[in-house]
């Protein structure tokens, strides 16, 4: 009970009576695990760490058919393990990523304030061309699209930026940024949140240097 009231608690930060669903909990769980995965353990280590945490993303996925969030999550986790692969590795994980994402966004393009678009227009241009992939005037399309759903979100305004500073327009990648490090805090996802900021102070100085 104990551990279910603590999962309750990083899902919403609800205060009174819990009302996080089982898909909410296991949600709020791989984000979790993700956080840890991708910002604190040492990066020899987070290949392996990923590969666990994607099988538990399936086992959500699976148990939970017609649902856009656990694609979208699955997703994520997938293409952060590309991330950590050797090349020979890296481009089929990045693939199944995309299809994931895609087949949310298929369901719901609005779930999770518009993530699976966010991660594809990410994976679009963050990913060399291995098939279709390298790809950026559909990572263009899709992170604005993104930016739509969530003005003012975290990771919307940073991948938006991180984006901009690739294509060269770094007075317009300073300004997403510094959109992104004010964005509201993320209840419940404060670990998140501190590494994703960590990641826009180091996209600011970088772009800095550009100008």
């Amino acid at each position: 009970m104990k551990k279910f009231a603590c999962l309750c608690a990083l899902a919403f930060s609800i205060n009174t009576a819990c009302a996080a669903t089982p898909l909410d909990i296991s949600i709020a769980q791989l984000q979790h695990e993700w956080a840890n995965a991708n910002y604190q353990i040492p990066e020899k280590n987070r290949e392996d760490a990923l590969k666990k945490i994607v099988d538990e993303a399936h086992q959500v996925t699976a148990a939970n058919p017609g649902r856009a969030e656990p694609l979208i999550w699955e997703g994520i986790i997938t293409s952060t393990l590309a991330k950590y692969q050797s090349i020979f590795s890296a481009g089929g994980t990045a693939k199944a990523a995309r299809d994931l994402l895609l087949a949310a966004e298929k369901i719901d393009p609005n779930a999770l304030d518009g993530s699976a678009l966010t991660s594809l227009g990410s994976l679009y241009y963050k990913v060399p061309s291995f098939g279709s992939f390298g790809d950026h005037k559909k990572a263009r399309e899709y992170l604005e699209r993104s930016l739509k759903i969530s003005p003012n979100g975290i990771d919307q305004n940073y991948f938006y930026a991180d984006f901009l500073l690739e294509e060269g327009e770094y007075a317009r990648a300073i300004e997403y940024f510094k959109k992104a490090l004010n964005a509201p805090a993320r209840p419940g996802r404060e670990d998140a949140d501190a590494g994703r900021r960590a990641d826009i102070n180091a996209g600011i100085k970088k772009a800095e240097k550009k100008l």
